[in-house]
């Protein structure tokens, strides 16, 4: 959720002197961008993956300041609700066989987490929205404790003016007809339903705008082939509900600004882009700053003197405009570095998943950005929006469109165009043949099977209430077996599905 912020309101002032400091921001990264002053090392990966808290009854389980406190590991971190936490990974090269390493390391350490949770009643769900979530989760007082969960909400509800309104119509169940949600909620809550993974590549400036448009061509696949959050407060909905719940819960619009076309704080762009410079500036220029709080630091000034510059109100503001692919400036022992931040994908169904999804990623975003002609010269920005959304209302039934192909089902273009692909990229970034073909594999089966987490939940919700189960109990029964698999780790494609 980014920086914590002290507990205060904002004033006309502080809301004027940070749209000065992100110009004064934007002037000092245009200069460092000019200058090649960003580090140069080989391609690293980082990886975030958002945790949800059960108890017994495998309902939210608002414990996570308990939790942590058990856990008291600094690679753990509070998020929005009280039944979220986070892992962060530490960042290493892709070469090699760093990503089986990597899948041991989040084994462990989240076994560890686990057996730790559980002296506090609680269990962890890597999953893309908690299927047990009711309304009365989404009370203000179940925010974490924290002044910057406190501020954020209040942000937010006093640039929209009313109430949330949580409303989707939903993909049908088998042999069942559609449903549809329709809900308000007075906070922020809504959003932390939403856990996702989040992928992060550390790429040189000049190589930025490649990586960034091939991970917006990439963005409907990946939720297409990856989906895992099928139900929200009792309703059947989107394969990946994440994608429309996280736009509609952090809507600071009310409906006459969506009327005038003013751009959503989650938003998947508007167009291609030639420089990381695009994005940043893009923000400034239409978002007002959400959380203006300014640091010390003169950026020009820390550049003139030969110090890198913090970039802290860049930074606060970026935080703010949830793009589904984000760029992240950071730095890190004095040296500044720039990263393309992948956010489409939701938590689980087990590491395993999680690992084959980030090579998939990494290996297609790696081969598209090598290709003589781009990809995103050859299909519209509005043709890549719209693969997202179909990708996600549908998942492994939706139909997206590709250049070169037409429309087609997802997993008929992943087994016959983007997999060889993301071999091949794999390859050139320097990942062992055996890490290629163990993660790349686990994509093809699921394609092969087309059974995503989405479709095991949706199938396996039906069997239970085909057999006499109402939806909640049905809910509950479905997440104690995903919960069992999960922990069983083998990857989703080969979990049993129940009969109906």
């Amino acid at each position: 959720m980014g920086q914590d912020l002290g507990a205060r309101s904002f004033s006309r002032e502080d809301r004027q002197r940070f749209r000065d400091k992100v110009q004064r921001c934007l002037e000092a990264l245009a200069r460092m961008l000019a200058q090649d002053r960003f580090a140069q090392d080989r391609q690293r990966m980082g990886l975030e993956i958002e945790l949800n808290l059960v108890d017994q009854e495998f309902r939210p389980a608002m414990a996570n300041a308990q939790v942590l406190e058990k856990i008291a590991d600094p690679a753990f971190q509070t998020e929005l609700g009280q039944y979220n936490i986070e892992i962060n990974v530490r960042p290493r090269p892709l070469a090699g066989d760093e990503a089986v390493e990597l899948e041991e390391e989040l084994r462990q350490a989240l076994s560890n987490a686990e057996a730790k949770a559980v002296d506090t009643g609680a269990r962890l769900a890597a999953i893309g929205i908690l299927p047990t979530l009711r309304t009365e989760h989404f009370d203000p007082h179940w925010l974490s404790v924290g002044s910057r969960f406190d501020l954020l909400n209040k942000e937010i509800f006093s640039s929209r003016g009313e109430e949330i309104l949580l409303n989707l119509k939903g993909s049908p169940l088998p042999g069942r007809d559609s449903e549809t949600l329709r809900s308000y909620a007075d906070s922020i809550l809504p959003e932390s339903a939403c856990t996702s993974v989040q992928l992060h590549l550390q790429v040189r400036p000049e190589d930025f705008a490649d990586h960034w448009n091939a991970a917006q061509c990439l963005s409907g696949v990946q939720v297409a082939i990856a989906a895992n959050s099928p139900f929200l407060l009792g309703k059947a909905l989107w394969h990946e509900t994440r994608i429309p719940l996280f736009q509609q819960a952090t809507d600071t619009r009310p409906d006459e600004l969506k009327n005038q076309g003013v751009r959503p704080r989650v938003w998947f762009g508007e167009r291609w882009i030639n420089s990381i410079f695009d994005l940043f500036e893009e923000n400034a220029r239409y978002f007002p700053g959400l959380l203006p709080e300014t640091d010390e630091e003169d950026p020009l000034e820390a550049l003139n003197i030969g110090r890198t510059p913090k970039l802290a109100e860049l930074r606060l503001h970026n935080g703010t405009v949830w793009r589904w692919n984000r760029p992240v400036y950071d730095v890190v022992e004095g040296r500044p570095h720039l990263r393309v931040e992948n956010r489409v994908l939701p938590a689980g169904p087990t590491v395993a998943d999680i690992m084959a999804n980030a090579a998939f990623f990494y290996g297609a975003q790696r081969a598209l950005v090598d290709q003589e002609r781009p990809l995103w010269s050859q299909m519209s920005f509005h043709a890549a929006e719209e693969n997202l959304y179909a990708g996600a209302r549908n998942g492994m039934d939706a139909q997206l469109y590709w250049p070169g192909v037409g429309w087609t089902p997802p997993h008929e273009l992943v087994l016959r165009r983007l997999l060889p692909m993301a071999h091949e990229g794999l390859s050139r970034l320097g990942v062992s043949a055996a890490v290629s073909d163990r993660y790349l594999g686990i994509i093809e089966q699921r394609c092969l099977t087309r059974q995503t987490g989405a479709n095991w939940q949706r199938q396996t919700v039906a069997a239970w209430e085909d057999a006499g189960h109402g939806r909640q109990e049905a809910l509950s029964r479905m997440l104690e077996e995903y919960l069992e698999h999960m922990r069983e780790g083998k990857p989703v494609h080969a979990w049993p599905v129940r009969n109906h």
